[in-house]
């Protein structure tokens, strides 16, 4: 769970073309001319990647559109330093050059968007009759847009999910869609200490990352990155850390290892459909999926890379196909292609095959068991991917400055208020940079 923890926080860390007659468009079109080799026009993407993770679901993208479109050369620019991936695109999107299609995680997409630097392709999804639009998740399509416009494409999703025991709950009236951290709080103490062992609400992290997961959360409730304030000195943050502090004080949260079957609760990003069989039912016999406290909407998502088309590009047409091909179908199947499909249609046939695997007997946890999945909670899996709509385009930089600071505070170190003052200052001078 660390490990989804730490991958969601530095992750975090969160068209209409005049020149290619794909519709009207505000972007001015650009007088350079396309970039040709062997005959070919060269597109270029842009991508960074960590030094551990392989670049071959990208290589096969290349080779695949190439196929496609024997005209196209299409060429990977990949770097494994974010800070110089950062810097460069940067400062070449500003000059009005930089890479065709480039991967816009981390940078300044709103500045972007006002500047007119990237192409807005709602229009090009819409008039493209190679993309199925009934077909689309328009749920998580929807949920990423910004100022109304497709400026960023992700290549997938993953859902923050958080997951109750079904058995112990039967004993509890919980209404996951009003509760409070506070009813949390009480419903697990209560919980916690019925049973012949002692259980807790959540195990395995500590304070700070459970602070800062709820802070991503709610991010808009303290940062306006608009106005470039922030209000990590109001009441509710100091309320949040004091609460969190609370539950950790009385054991009703603790960041030690728990053996399976003393947790009630726990919160992951589900990389897959698999994941929905494969993490609830490893850890309990009845899962249930449930919303989080205090959160409003349906699951968060969450998307590592989405990407750009550069609005100065002379080969906008061409960078076009290259997203529309990773929005087909087969695009959208290759199996190096990480967390859920944006086709609803490649999602459900995992879900069927699985189903049909989970009743014949064929189907096996991690741990080698068969999991007793029913049809009813088949059905809950494909609403609860169609459903989830919240998105929280929250800044690393400042999700890591939190988790920095608070340790003091958990510590005994310093006040929850000169904790939030501190992060209060750091947080605004970031937003102002």
């Amino acid at each position: 769970m660390k490990k989804c923890l730490c991958i969601l926080f530095i992750g975090i860390l969160t068209l209409s073309m005049t020149a290619c007659g794909s519709g009207g468009s505000n972007e001015s079109a650009s007088t350079e001319k396309p970039e040709m080799k062997e005959g070919k026009t060269i597109v270029t993407l842009a991508l960074q990647l960590w030094p551990t993770q392989s670049n071959t679901f990208y290589k096969t993208i290349e080779k695949k559109v190439e196929e496609k479109y024997p005209d196209i050369d299409l060429q990977l620019q990949i770097s494994d330093d974010f800070e110089k991936y950062q810097k460069t695109t940067n400062a070449a999107l500003l000059s009005g050059k930089g890479p065709d299609i480039f991967d816009i995680s981390n940078l300044p997409i709103e500045d972007y968007v006002n500047k007119k630097l990237v192409l807005n392709m709602d229009e090009l999804i819409e008039q493209d009759k190679t993309v199925n639009k009934s077909d689309l998740q328009m749920n998580i399509l929807d949920a990423v847009k910004l100022n109304g416009g497709s400026y960023a494409m992700p290549l997938g999703f993953t859902l923050r999910t958080f997951v109750g025991d079904g058995d112990i709950l039967k004993n509890a009236k919980v209404d996951d869609k009003n509760w409070t951290w506070k009813e949390f709080e009480e419903i697990s103490k209560k919980l916690g200490d019925s049973g012949s062992k002692r259980r807790y609400a959540l195990a395995n992290d500590p304070p700070e990352l459970i602070l800062q997961e709820l802070i991503v959360d709610k991010y808009t409730e303290f940062v306006d990155p608009k106005a470039k304030k922030a209000k990590f000195d109001s009441p509710l943050f100091l309320d949040t850390m004091q609460q969190i502090k609370k539950m950790f004080d009385d054991k009703v949260m603790t960041s030690e290892p728990a053996d399976i079957g003393k947790q009630m609760f726990y919160s992951t990003v589900l990389q897959s459909p698999a994941e929905l069989i494969n993490g609830p039912h490893l850890l309990f016999s009845n899962p249930k999926l449930l919303q989080k406290p205090e959160q409003k909407g349906g699951t968060r998502i969450v998307v590592a890379s989405r990407f750009a088309i550069n609005a100065k590009s002379p080969v906008k047409e061409e960078a076009w196909k290259v997203i529309a091909y990773l929005l087909s179908e087969e695009g959208q199947s290759l199996q190096e292609r990480e967390g859920f499909s944006l086709l609803k249609s490649v999602n459900e046939k995992q879900l069927n095959d699985i189903q049909e695997q989970v009743k014949s007997g064929m189907y096996k946890l991690p741990d080698g068991k068969a999991p007793k999945v029913s049809d009813e909670e088949f059905t809950q899996f494909k609403q609860f991917i169609n459903t989830a709509d919240n998105y929280s385009d929250a800044d690393g930089r400042v999700i890591s400055i939190i988790g920095d600071e608070v340790r003091s505070f958990f510590s005994g170190q310093k006040s929850a208020e000169e904790v939030a003052k501190l992060i209060q200052n750091k947080v605004t001078t970031l937003l102002n940079e």
